[in-house]
């Protein structure tokens, strides 16, 4: 019997292929042939699922930061199985924007590339800002929520204290993404949530 595609993989193996080289190379240098090579694929079997680089941009765009909010989601979900903090599952789930291991080292160089490039393409410009109120809605969100255990004071405006955490993790990221730096994530990034989260959760007192 006939072996069945995987149409979803094969899309999703072009595409890492692609981030991989951005991310290695720059994205002036890739082009289909690099991409194919990088992939072990022909460069018709990209044409078919791709008709051109700016859809093979944009779906690997689209695929990077999925698999980032994916990963945001599951620690989450482990720190609310594990009964902690709020404030402990936010930082983590920053932990996954930071270029830290060679996984957010490529999605690092490739949002960089794109976010870029989104300066000047439609497309790009229009999931770029999408990621950016998702996950600005998702640090709000936690803030709020702290309000309601006691994390985080009542009177703390969750849409400046979610600009003002992002605004050192992502800065923070660049940094990192410096040749030879070493992460000091704990030193850089708590501090900043121990300016919003500021109390106990009380769900801890029960």
């Amino acid at each position: 019997m006939p072996r069945v595609a995987d149409h979803d993989e094969r899309r999703r193996t072009i595409a890492a292929a692609f981030r991989k080289l951005v991310a290695d190379e720059g994205l002036r240098k890739t082009s289909f042939v690099r991409v194919a090579a990088e992939a072990g694929v022909s460069v018709g079997l990209i044409q078919h699922y791709f008709a051109n680089r700016d859809e093979l941009l944009l779906f690997a765009y689209q695929e990077g930061l999925r698999s980032i909010f994916e990963r945001v989601e599951a620690r989450i979900a482990d720190g609310e199985a594990a009964g902690r903090p709020i404030s402990a599952m936010l930082f983590d789930g920053l932990l996954e924007l930071l270029p830290l291991d060679e996984r957010r080292r490529v999605e690092y160089g490739v949002q960089q590339s794109l976010v870029t490039e989104a300066l000047t393409d439609r497309a790009l410009e229009q999931v770029a800002q999408e990621a950016a109120v998702s996950l600005h809605a998702r640090v709000a969100t936690a803030i709020e929520n702290g309000k309601e255990c006691g994390e985080v004071a009542a009177g703390v405006d969750a849409a400046v204290a979610a600009t003002m955490i992002l605004a050192t993790a992502l800065g923070y990221a660049a940094t990192l993404a410096l040749p030879a730096a070493e992460s000091e994530a704990d030193a850089v990034l708590r501090p900043v949530l121990g300016l919003v989260f500021t109390g106990r959760c009380r769900h801890f007192d029960r």
